[in-house]
């Protein structure tokens, strides 16, 4: 659409830094907006509540899994130049807060465009190790976590949307983290109707387990997996709707979302 010299001209007339510095201030504006704002919801099949924003603000700097390319974005037109401002941006499918679609690990698997759309709206179930995750980076969701969540809250809700609050969200630069272990991701796809988990990491398994069961497990039965959710302390662990904006370029594996709760009250 534009060329170089565009942007050239871009760049001359209202200079990179004021450029920048305008996306760093909106991007910011959203950023503090307030994980826990109340706001109704109207004329809508999603239940009133309080919504809540489960989704990292993407920026070159948000960590990437080890290998992968981060997150850029450049100015391809300014206002000066026909009006509208563009960027291009460039990042891997499995960037900031994405979905998994099965197609990620399993060959042959369903890709993220064609996720069924009454899967994307689930039920939210909050199983919480953040207290056990704290001195443990190798911790991960077991079935007992499961039965206990079970105890306090009754059976996993139909097509339920599973997470795990590790309490990582400030922590996703380093190099271990939790994740599901292999038995609860098993049970719940064999013996709960779960649309999918989802982890407040880089990944549905701990990250130096390079075995992936979680990912085999969940990915391989048709249902999808959501990283690096964010401000999951700020939804309860059950009476929640989760609502997942997942991408739908054709063939995607995965691909950055916005995620939000909505939750009772």
């Amino acid at each position: 659409m534009c060329g170089p010299e565009v942007i050239e001209t871009v760049h001359r007339r209202i200079g990179r830094r004021a450029l920048f510095g305008s996306l760093g201030a909106a991007a910011l504006t959203v950023a503090t907006a307030g994980a826990a704002r109340a706001e109704p919801v109207v004329g809508s099949a999603i239940p009133a509540g309080r919504l809540v924003d489960l989704t990292h603000t993407l920026s070159p700097t948000f960590p990437v899994w080890p290998g992968s390319e981060p997150f850029t974005m450049r100015p391809v037109a300014a206002y000066e130049l026909g009006g509208f401002l563009v960027n291009e941006l460039s990042y891997w499918e499995h960037t900031g807060t994405h979905i998994d679609a099965p197609a990620h690990r399993i060959r042959g698997g369903a890709t993220a465009d064609i996720l069924p759309l009454e899967d994307l709206i689930a039920p939210l179930v909050v199983v919480d190790i953040s207290a056990r995750a704290a001195s443990d980076p190798e911790a991960v969701v077991t079935s007992e976590d499961i039965a206990q969540w079970e105890r306090e809250h009754g059976r996993i809700p139909d097509r339920a949307l599973v997470v795990m609050h590790s309490g990582w969200q400030n922590r996703l630069a380093e190099r271990a983290a939790p994740g599901f272990g292999a038995d609860a991701a098993q049970l719940l796809v064999r013996e709960r109707g779960i649309v999918g988990i989802g982890v407040d990491t880089l990944s549905l398994d701990r990250m130096n387990d390079r075995e992936y069961p979680a990912h085999t497990a969940v990915l391989g039965a048709g249902r999808y997996g959501v990283e690096a959710l964010a401000n999951l302390d700020a939804v309860p662990p059950a009476g929640a709707t989760v609502v997942v904006g997942a991408p739908k370029h054709a063939g995607a594996t995965g691909g950055p979302c916005r995620v939000f709760a909505v939750t009772p009250g």
